[in-house]
C-alpha cells in the first residue's frame, strides 16, 4: 500500500558526500516522520536521522556535523546529504516513514566509503 524507494547510494572516497532521497508512494496518506538508518556487515541496525511533520530534525551523535537531513513534503521524499564521510559509514542505508500508526521501510541503498 505504501512503497519506499530509496536511491543515491554508491561507491565514495573518504572525505566525499553523497546524498540519498527516499521517496514514498501510494494511496494517500498523512507522513507523520520520515527517517533514516543503517546497518554494516556484522553490526545491527542503528538510527541516523529523522525529521518530522512538525519541522523538528535530530541525528545520531555519529553523523551529527556531518550529514543534513531535509524533506520535500510535496512529493514525500526525505533526503539525507552526507558530507565528510568515513569507512565506518559503510552500510546499508534504510528509509522509514511514519504514517500513525504504523512504520514502513524501503528496501535500502548501498553506500560504500572506501580507497
Amino acid at each position: 500500500q505504501v512503497q519506499l524507494v530509496e536511491s543515491g547510494g554508491g561507491l565514495v572516497q573518504p572525505g566525499g558526500s553523497l546524498r540519498l532521497s527516499c521517496a514514498a508512494s501510494g494511496s494517500a496518506f498523512s507522513i507523520y516522520a520520515m527517517g533514516w538508518y543503517r546497518q554494516a556487515p556484522g553490526k545491527q541496525r542503528e538510527y541516523v536521522a529523522t525529521s518530522t511533520n512538525g519541522g523538528y530534525t535530530n541525528y545520531a551523535d555519529s553523523v551529527k556535523g556531518r550529514f543534513t537531513i531535509s524533506r520535500d513534503n510535496a512529493k514525500n521524499t526525505v533526503y539525507l546529504q552526507m558530507n565528510g564521510l568515513k569507512p565506518e559509514d559503510t552500510a546499508v542505508y534504510y528509509c522509514k516513514v511514519t504514517i500513525w500508526p504504523s512504520d514502513y521501510w524501503g528496501r535500502g541503498t548501498q553506500v560504500t566509503v572506501s580507497s
